[in-house]
C-alpha cells in the first residue's frame, strides 16, 4: 500500500469513529427529552439490528464491490442517521429515534467491517498487525474524542445537542468522501469478483484458532459499550466527569497502541492476552470507587484504556491470521458480527440493569463478562 494513500483511510476512520462515539450522548439526549437509560438502551438495540444488516451485506458483497467503497457508503448511512436524530423535536413519534439508531448501526456496521477488510486486502501478513494497530488507534481517537468535544460544546458552549448531531452528520459525509478517495487511489490486489459466502464457513472457523478471538470480541464489545455508553450515568452524583473518563481512556489507548504496535507481535500471545484482560478487570473494579474519590475514575480510565485498547487489535489480528487462508474474510466478518452483538446488544440489557439494580451490580456484571473473556482466552490454550 502506497504511503500517500494512508491518510485517506486513517482520517476517514477517525471521522466515522467520531460518529459512533457520538452514540455515547444518546443517553443524554433521552434524559433531556424526559426519557431514561432504559429508553436509550432500547434505541441502541435498534442499532444492533442495523449492524446485523450492514455487516452481512458487506461480508457477502466485498468480493464484488471494493470494501473501501462499502465503508464509504456506511459512513453516509451513519450521517443520515444523525441528521434524522437532530431533526426530531422529542421522543414522539416513538419509532423515529429507533429508525435513526438503525441507520447509525447500519452505517457503523458497514464501515466497521468494510474498512479493515479494505486495509487487510492491501497489506501482507507481516504488515497486518502493525496496520491494524495504527488503524485502531485512529478509530479509538474518534470514538473517545467525539463525546468529549460534543459534551464541551453542549455544556460549556451552549450549543443545542441537535446542532451537535448535525455537525456529526457533516463529519460523516466528509469521512465517506475520504474513504471513497482511498478506494480509488489504492486499487486492491486482484481477487475474485463474486459474492463471498461466509455464514457457512463458521464450521471450519470453529475448528481453527480463530474461534476464540471471535467469542472474545463479543464479550469485549459488551464491556466496552457498558462502560462507555453509560459512563454519564455511572458518574452522575459523584465528583467524577464522563468527559474525563473518555479523554484519559482514549489518550491511554492511543498512546499504548502507537508506542507498542510493533512489539505486541513479538510477545507470547496467551500471557499477553491474559495480562491485558487482568488490567481491564482491575480497571473495572476501580469504577466501583468513583463515589469515594474521582481518582478511582482516572485509574479506571488508564487501566481499561491500556487493557482493552491493546487487547482489541491483538485479538483482531489473531482472528485473521489464526484462520485458514481461504477463511480469513469469513473469520473477520464473524469477528465483527460478534463484536456488534456485544456493543449494541448489551445496552438493551445494561440500561435496564442500571435502572433496576443500580450502579454497583452493573459494574460487577461487566467484571463477570471480563472474567468469561479471560476464560475463553486461556482455557485449552494451544497456540
Amino acid at each position: 500500500m502506497h504511503p500517500s494513500s494512508t491518510p485517506f483511510i486513517l482520517l476517514g476512520t477517525l471521522f466515522t469513529a467520531a460518529g459512533y462515539g457520538a452514540t455515547f450522548l444518546i443517553s443524554m439526549w433521552f434524559r433531556a427529552h424526559g426519557g431514561t437509560d432504559i429508553d436509550a438502551g432500547n434505541t441502541l438495540g435498534m442499532a444492533l439490528i442495523g449492524t446485523l444488516i450492514g455487516v452481512p451485506a458487506v461480508g457477502w458483497c466485498a468480493g464484488r464491490i471494493d470494501a473501501a467503497h462499502l465503508a464509504a457508503l456506511g459512513a453516509s448511512a451513519l450521517a443520515c442517521g444523525y441528521a434524522l436524530l437532530a431533526s426530531l423535536p422529542g421522543l414522539d413519534p416513538a419509532h423515529l429515534p429507533g429508525l435513526a439508531a438503525l441507520l447509525i448501526g447500519l452505517g457503523w456496521g458497514m464501515f466497521y467491517l468494510g474498512a479493515p477488510l479494505a486495509l487487510s486486502e492491501r497489506l501482507t501478513d507481516s504488515a497486518r498487525g502493525a496496520g491494524f494497530t495504527r488503524f485502531s488507534a485512529f478509530q479509538m481517537t474518534g470514538i473517545c474524542g467525539s463525546p468529549i468535544l460534543l459534551t464541551l460544546a453542549v455544556t460549556q458552549g451552549g450549543i443545542p445537542l441537535s446542532t451537535a448531531f448535525i455537525g456529526v452528520a457533516v463529519v460523516g459525509l466528509a469521512a465517506s468522501l475520504l474513504l471513497a478517495v482511498f478506494g480509488l487511489r489504492e486499487p486492491r490486489r486482484p481477487c475474485e469478483r463474486a459474492l463471498r459466502p461466509w455464514v457457512g464457513r463458521i464450521a471450519m472457523i470453529a475448528r481453527s484458532a480463530a474461534i476464540r478471538p471471535i467469542v472474545m470480541a463479543g464479550f469485549g464489545g459488551a464491556i466496552f459499550s457498558g462502560m462507555m455508553a453509560f459512563q454519564g450515568s455511572l458518574s452522575e452524583g459523584t465528583r467524577a466527569s464522563a468527559s474525563t473518563f473518555f479523554a484519559v481512556h482514549a489518550a491511554t489507548a492511543v498512546m499504548a497502541r502507537l508506542l507498542l504496535a510493533r512489539r505486541l507481535l513479538a510477545w507470547p500471545r496467551t500471557p499477553l492476552v491474559g495480562s491485558l484482560l487482568g488490567c481491564l478487570m482491575v480497571g473495572l473494579v476501580c469504577l466501583l470507587g468513583m463515589p469515594v474519590n474521582p481518582a478511582f475514575q482516572i485509574a479506571a480510565a488508564v487501566l481499561t484504556g491500556a487493557g482493552y485498547g491493546l487487547l482489541y487489535p491483538v485479538i483482531q489480528t489473531w482472528a485473521v491470521n489464526g484462520s485458514p487462508q481461504r477463511d480469513r474474510h469469513a473469520a473477520l466478518t464473524w469477528f465483527v458480527v460478534a463484536y456488534f452483538v456485544g456493543i449494541f446488544g448489551f445496552p438493551t440489557f445494561g440500561g435496564w440493569l442500571l435502572v433496576i439494580a443500580g450502579k454497583a451490580v452493573f459494574v460487577w456484571v461487566l467484571i463477570g463478562l471480563a472474567t468469561l473473556e479471560l476464560a475463553v482466552a486461556v482455557v485449552k490454550a494451544r497456540e
